[in-house]
Order: structure tokens, then C-alpha cells, then sequence
């Protein structure tokens, strides 16, 4: 890309490859400061190159989602602890649907221990990591598998979930706008995701606080057809003025840790979980 230094062009290249780059990494890799590193991201990021998350940055892109495996390394304990806090609220003995995505995959991973589930998905990787428990029923939507990340998408899949009623839902979405939209990427996999909502008594939104600053061209929902949000960090100021007047639950798992944006920490954020 014009006008970019050398090591901007590397930085880019190891977040193309590993899907997020951060400070303290770069820093040692190309044995200068961390201010150094922090400026180049910023410099990539006025670019719209990159996307500033705590620590780092990644990939950014409005059109086209990071793969799979990337997408793994990206907030990892962040959806880590979003997981264990979604698991937490579903009780033993009802049913639910989980659908596409590394955070919604981090809720299975922590409902292993639960008993008399039963789980419609349409992720493959949610289904191998639930089969094997005997107190969990997995249901799989058929259709066609994306090879990319394992998502069961299309019309058949939306049809399967149409047969269903469940008490919850856990969804995931690539960008929350500021304006409560929930998007994504695949219009294929939204229409699965807009029949999970619309067959769900209750909808668990599970994301964490670097959606907040991507966008993508699909459109799921509006966040106000959610009932319960469980994120990391503090919402920004517009969406948790929605989440409120919507009644939305938002559940917030780590709102000590600061967010590095620059050179500055923010004020870590109390707390919040709000009916």
C-alpha cells in the first residue's frame, strides 16, 4: 500500500496472517518502543488497515469477515470469560439454539457440565464439542457447510430451525452499530440467525467489546429484539442508552481490564448487569 514504511507494510502482512497484532509483540519483533508500534497502528488504523483492540489490533474489513482460525485468536479471553458468564445464565433442563461463531462456540465449551440439554446448532464445531456428553442432546441443521469456519448455512438449514421452539438462543454478530443493528457478513448465515430469534423465547446476544468498532453489510436484528447482552467491556454510550430503554439484561465479564486505545488507558468501567 502507498506510503506505508516497511514496517507498516510487516505489521500488516503478520495481521493478514495471524488475524491480530499486538504492542508488546511488535515491539520486540522489530526492536523498538512500544509508543513506537502504537503509532504505527494508528497510523493503520486512520488508514482503515486496521482495528484497534485492547493491546493490539486487527484486521479490518467492512465487506468481507477474518477467517476461522484468526478469528479464534481475537479477544480470546475476552470470549473465554463471555462464555462462562452465557453458560452461567442457561439452567439444566430446557432447550436452546447456538448458532455460528467463536464466542457462541466458548458458550458450549462451558455448558459441558449441564444436564438435560437439548441443543439445536447449526455450527458443526458446537455440535462435536457437545455429542459426546450423555446428558445433552445435539440436533444438527442440515444444509450446506461452509468450509471456512464449519457453519451450516442455507434455506434447508433456516427450515430445520423453523420445526423448533426453544426457551433460549445464543447468537453472535460480526458489528453491533451504534445504532443497536446487529450485522454481519453472510446473508446466508443471517437468515438461519433471523429464524433462531424469530423461534427462541428468550435471545442471548454474546459479543465481545471489539464489535463495537467493526462494521460488516448484513443485517440480523436490532439489539432490542435481544433479551439478555453478555459482553466484556463497557458498552458505548448510544447502545447502552438502548440496551436501558429496551430492558435489555447487560452483562458486562471484565470491566476491570483497561482499553488501550494510543497512548492513553481509559478508566476501567464498573460492573453493570441491568433488567
Amino acid at each position: 500500500m502507498a506510503g506505508l514504511t516497511y514496517r507498516q507494510a510487516e505489521i500488516l502482512n503478520v495481521a493478514r496472517s495471524a488475524g491480530r497484532v499486538m504492542v508488546e509483540e511488535l515491539a520486540r519483533r522489530f526492536e523498538v518502543s512500544a509508543q513506537t508500534i502504537r503509532k504505527d497502528l494508528n497510523d493503520l488504523c486512520e488508514r482503515r488497515s486496521l482495528t484497534r483492540i485492547h493491546g493490539g489490533a486487527i484486521i479490518a474489513s467492512g465487506v468481507e469477515n477474518l477467517a476461522y482460525e484468526a478469528r479464534r485468536f481475537v479477544a480470546a479471553d475476552e470470549k473465554r470469560a463471555i462464555g462462562v458468564a452465557a453458560a452461567s445464565l442457561i439452567p439444566n433442563g430446557c432447550s436452546l439454539f447456538i448458532n455460528v461463531g467463536t464466542t457462541t462456540e466458548e458458550v458450549a465449551s462451558a455448558l459441558t457440565l449441564h444436564e438435560d440439554l437439548l441443543v439445536i446448532t447449526n455450527n458443526l464445531n458446537v455440535a462435536m464439542l457437545l455429542y459426546r456428553y450423555p446428558r445433552i442432546r445435539v440436533v444438527v441443521a442440515g444444509g450446506t457447510v461452509r468450509r471456512a469456519d464449519g457453519a451450516v448455512v442455507g434455506s434447508t438449514a433456516t427450515q430445520l430451525i423453523g420445526q423448533f421452539k426453544v426457551d433460549y438462543a445464543i447468537i453472535g454478530a460480526s458489528a453491533i452499530d451504534e445504532d443497536g443493528a446487529l450485522l454481519d457478513f453472510d446473508h446466508r448465515e443471517v437468515q438461519v440467525a433471523q429464524a433462531i430469534i424469530a423461534n427462541a423465547r428468550s435471545v442471548m446476544l454474546v459479543a465481545d467489546s471489539t464489535k463495537f468498532r467493526r462494521i460488516a453489510p448484513v443485517r440480523i436484528a436490532h439489539i432490542s429484539q435481544i433479551r439478555t447482552f453478555v459482553t466484556d467491556q463497557k458498552l458505548p454510550k448510544r447502545l447502552a442508552a438502548i440496551c436501558q430503554a429496551s430492558g435489555i439484561e447487560v452483562v458486562e465479564t471484565m470491566p476491570n481490564t483497561p482499553i488501550d486505545v494510543d497512548d492513553t488507558v481509559m478508566e476501567p468501567a464498573p460492573m453493570v448487569r441491568l433488567r
